[in-house]
Protein backbone atom coordinates (compact mmCIF):
# COMPACT_ATOMS: atom_id res chain seq x y z
CA UNK A 1 0.00 0.00 0.00
CA UNK A 2 0.71 3.81 -0.54
CA UNK A 3 1.48 5.87 2.38
CA UNK A 4 -1.18 7.91 1.65
CA UNK A 5 -3.61 5.41 1.96
CA UNK A 6 -2.97 5.04 5.45
CA UNK A 7 -5.41 6.81 7.46
CA UNK A 8 -3.30 5.85 10.94
CA UNK A 9 -0.35 7.24 9.97
CA UNK A 10 1.59 4.01 9.98
CA UNK A 11 4.63 4.47 7.70
CA UNK A 12 4.89 1.42 5.48
CA UNK A 13 8.02 0.22 6.79
CA UNK A 14 6.73 -0.11 9.76
CA UNK A 15 3.53 -2.04 8.11
CA UNK A 16 5.69 -4.17 6.61
CA UNK A 17 7.11 -5.11 9.58
CA UNK A 18 4.31 -5.92 11.96
CA UNK A 19 2.84 -8.15 9.05
CA UNK A 20 5.89 -10.00 8.97
CA UNK A 21 6.17 -10.28 12.70
CA UNK A 22 2.63 -11.56 13.14
CA UNK A 23 2.72 -13.72 10.29
CA UNK A 24 6.19 -15.40 11.97
CA UNK A 25 4.51 -15.78 15.11
CA UNK A 26 1.13 -17.08 13.92
CA UNK A 27 1.51 -18.42 10.91
CA UNK A 28 -1.57 -19.70 8.65
CA UNK A 29 -3.56 -19.23 11.95
CA UNK A 30 -3.34 -15.48 11.47
CA UNK A 31 -6.89 -14.12 10.18
CA UNK A 32 -6.03 -10.26 9.83
CA UNK A 33 -3.92 -7.53 11.41
CA UNK A 34 -5.40 -4.18 11.97
CA UNK A 35 -2.96 -1.15 12.81
CA UNK A 36 -4.83 1.56 14.81
CA UNK A 37 -4.76 4.95 16.85
CA UNK A 38 -7.04 6.59 19.05
CA UNK A 39 -8.59 8.53 15.75
CA UNK A 40 -7.94 6.00 13.04
CA UNK A 41 -7.22 2.38 12.20
CA UNK A 42 -5.71 0.04 8.71
CA UNK A 43 -6.59 -3.01 7.82
CA UNK A 44 -2.61 -3.86 6.93
CA UNK A 45 -3.78 -7.86 6.34
CA UNK A 46 -6.49 -10.18 6.23
CA UNK A 47 -5.83 -13.88 5.06
CA UNK A 48 -6.46 -14.55 1.53
CA UNK A 49 -9.74 -16.86 1.98
CA UNK A 50 -11.37 -14.22 4.14
CA UNK A 51 -10.64 -11.17 1.98
CA UNK A 52 -13.12 -10.14 0.30
CA UNK A 53 -12.75 -6.34 -0.86
CA UNK A 54 -10.71 -3.45 1.10
CA UNK A 55 -14.28 -1.72 1.99
CA UNK A 56 -15.83 -4.88 3.13
CA UNK A 57 -12.51 -5.76 5.36
CA UNK A 58 -12.34 -2.21 6.10
CA UNK A 59 -16.53 -2.26 7.85
CA UNK A 60 -16.14 -5.19 9.36
CA UNK A 61 -12.97 -4.51 11.66
CA UNK A 62 -14.42 -0.96 12.12
CA UNK A 63 -16.87 -2.50 15.29
CA UNK A 64 -13.91 -4.17 16.62
CA UNK A 65 -11.66 -1.46 16.59
CA UNK A 66 -14.33 0.76 18.57
CA UNK A 67 -14.36 -1.75 21.01
CA UNK A 68 -11.14 -2.48 21.55
CA UNK A 69 -9.52 1.49 21.69
CA UNK A 70 -10.53 1.36 25.18
CA UNK A 71 -7.06 0.24 25.74
CA UNK A 72 -5.76 3.29 25.11
CA UNK A 73 -7.72 4.00 28.55
CA UNK A 74 -6.89 0.34 30.69
CA UNK A 75 -3.38 0.36 29.98
CA UNK A 76 -1.77 2.67 31.95
CA UNK A 77 -4.69 1.27 34.47
CA UNK A 78 -3.40 -2.17 34.28
CA UNK A 79 0.64 -1.74 34.29
CA UNK A 80 -0.06 0.71 37.54
CA UNK A 81 -1.63 -2.40 38.74
CA UNK A 82 0.78 -4.46 37.92
CA UNK A 83 4.03 -2.35 38.87
CA UNK A 84 2.71 -0.48 41.94
CA UNK A 85 2.00 -3.65 44.09
CA UNK A 86 5.33 -4.81 46.04
CA UNK A 87 3.44 -7.62 47.11
CA UNK A 88 4.47 -10.95 46.66
CA UNK A 89 1.34 -12.17 44.47
CA UNK A 90 1.49 -9.28 41.72
CA UNK A 91 1.25 -10.36 38.21
CA UNK A 92 3.71 -7.82 36.85
CA UNK A 93 3.28 -4.93 34.23
CA UNK A 94 0.68 -5.15 31.35
CA UNK A 95 2.02 -6.62 28.31
CA UNK A 96 -0.86 -7.35 26.00
CA UNK A 97 -4.58 -8.69 25.88
CA UNK A 98 -5.81 -12.44 24.22
CA UNK A 99 -9.78 -12.59 23.67
CA UNK A 100 -10.94 -15.85 23.51
CA UNK A 101 -14.13 -16.86 21.20
CA UNK A 102 -15.78 -19.75 20.44
CA UNK A 103 -13.48 -20.10 17.07
CA UNK A 104 -11.08 -17.87 17.20
CA UNK A 105 -8.96 -15.35 19.22
CA UNK A 106 -8.45 -11.28 18.90
CA UNK A 107 -5.05 -9.74 20.43
CA UNK A 108 -4.51 -6.35 21.49
CA UNK A 109 -1.26 -4.75 21.53
CA UNK A 110 -1.07 -1.03 22.66
CA UNK A 111 2.05 1.01 22.85
CA UNK A 112 1.79 4.47 23.31
CA UNK A 113 -0.62 5.91 21.17
CA UNK A 114 -0.53 3.01 18.72
CA UNK A 115 -1.82 -0.37 18.87
CA UNK A 116 -1.97 -3.16 16.81
CA UNK A 117 -5.00 -6.00 16.63
CA UNK A 118 -4.43 -9.33 15.51
CA UNK A 119 -7.23 -11.91 14.76
CA UNK A 120 -6.51 -15.71 14.54
CA UNK A 121 -8.33 -19.15 14.34
CA UNK A 122 -8.20 -21.24 17.33
CA UNK A 123 -4.64 -22.10 18.64
CA UNK A 124 -2.51 -22.43 21.48
CA UNK A 125 -2.65 -19.46 23.18
CA UNK A 126 1.53 -19.36 24.51
CA UNK A 127 1.55 -18.82 20.14
CA UNK A 128 1.15 -15.24 20.54
CA UNK A 129 3.43 -14.34 23.24
CA UNK A 130 5.70 -14.20 20.29
CA UNK A 131 4.09 -12.21 17.65
CA UNK A 132 3.11 -9.86 20.70
CA UNK A 133 6.57 -8.97 22.03
CA UNK A 134 7.82 -8.66 18.18
CA UNK A 135 5.29 -6.16 17.57
CA UNK A 136 5.50 -4.11 20.45
CA UNK A 137 9.20 -3.93 19.61
CA UNK A 138 8.33 -2.60 16.47
CA UNK A 139 5.66 -0.18 17.63
CA UNK A 140 8.48 1.41 20.12
CA UNK A 141 10.41 2.58 17.34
Amino acid sequence: MEQSQYQSGIDPTTADEIVSAARTGLGDTLRSIVHFTPAAFDVLYVRRDLSGDGDAAHEARSRLVAIERSGFAEKPLRTALGEGSLERGSVGPYRFTVRFHDDGFVVRVIEGDRGVLLTADEMDVRDFEEAAIAIRGILRE
